[in-house]
């Protein structure tokens, strides 16, 4: 087996539906209760402990949207408003709304300057941090219900614009790319290089597009259940060279993201697995959240933090040994892919 999670700690809380840690802070993971958004904090052994409480939504909570620094997030009410606010105090900023239709998403710009707004209404919104609403891209453009991320340059908004396609909105060429889905689409993940796309599929597949130039689809992975409910997938590891997801049979699933592996599937969870998130300053730390009313945080078990170089079909790997196997952690190449080697 060349992964061994172990469960570090579980938290007993109400139903979340996304998690999400930090980009760049590594102890502070936030998810959200009914209304209420709450941030997290997780030591270095795992254990959870309530960091703060944001209250004021008066409709769940269903997007959360961290500002590059970390110093600031958003909090979007299912079809209600987006609320800005100062992580450090918990004091809400702003509130950013629109007279006669709901928000339902939200994004920052790369500078964390601009706000951008999925509305009911099905257009996209972009405001400035004092709530001027400076562009609004009306049309098809979003679904009542969807994700919105924006690229690392800022130039692309991508949303799901039908139920089965999603559209990469270039912002200053006035241009479009669509990916074309047979499936519907059930959430997306853009990865950390803004190059490639995670996108969940009713038909209980995840496919992985390379979004830069001319979209195309590279890879797929099955395995996991979805049958009913929203299951959130994300890119994770040393460059984010794994793939995680939930799943509604209570497991969690990890695969490698060049080859396609299945390498491991988590069990511990009681109840339907609906979000997890890959720690980006903390390669070995895994968070989920499942309808059982447990955040479960996951690390590598027993790891000898011993290094070696390896190589598999002329790519250099760096592989770390544990007393029951070998995680290799491997470079991903321009095309998604890379070679890996199981001990």
């Amino acid at each position: 087996m060349p992964v061994n999670f172990a469960i570090w700690c579980v938290l007993h809380c109400n139903i979340l539906y996304l998690l999400s840690f930090f980009p760049i802070q590594k102890g502070t993971i936030s998810g959200m209760l009914g209304i209420v958004q709450v941030e997290l904090q997780v030591d270095a052994d795992g254990s959870l402990s309530l960091k703060r409480r944001l209250s004021g939504h008066q409709k769940p909570v269903f997007f959360v949207s961290w500002r590059p620094d970390d110093q600031q997030l958003l909090t979007c009410g299912l079809e209600e408003a987006v609320r800005r606010w100062d992580v450090s105090s918990g004091e809400c900023l702003y509130v950013y709304e629109k007279v006669g239709v709901g928000m339902v998403s939200c994004a920052w710009s790369p500078d964390g300057q601009l706000i951008f707004s999925g509305t009911t209404d099905k257009s996209i919104s972009m405001w400035d941090l004092r709530g001027k609403e400076v562009e609004c891209w009306k049309g098809e453009w979003t679904v009542r219900i969807s994700d919105l991320q924006v690229t690392n340059d800022g130039k692309q908004i991508i949303t799901v614009c039908r139920h089965n396609t999603l559209v990469l909105l270039d912002r200053e060429a006035r241009a479009e790319k669509l990916i074309e889905e047979d499936e519907i689409v059930t959430s997306f993940s853009l990865s950390s290089d803004s190059k490639f796309l995670l996108v969940s599929l009713l038909n209980q597949e995840i496919h992985l597009w390379n979004v830069e130039g001319d979209v195309r689809l590279v890879a797929k992975y099955e395995g996991h259940k979805r049958r009913r409910f929203v299951v959130r997938t994300c890119f994770g590891g040393l460059d984010q060279g794994f793939i995680v997801s939930g799943s509604e049979d209570s497991q969690v699933y990890i695969w490698h993201r060049g080859s396609g592996k299945l390498i491991e599937t988590l069990q511990g969870h009681t109840g339907a697995v609906n979000c997890v998130s890959w720690n980006p300053a903390n390669h070995q730390m895994i968070a989920s959240a499942s309808d059982d009313r447990t955040i479960r945080i996951w690390g590598l078990n027993q790891v000898d933090m011993k290094h070696m170089e390896t190589y598999c079909n002329g790519v250099a790997m760096e592989a770390v040994e544990s007393s029951v196997g070998k995680l290799l952690k491997s470079s991903i190449t321009d095309s998604g892919f890379s070679s890996i080697a199981f001990m």
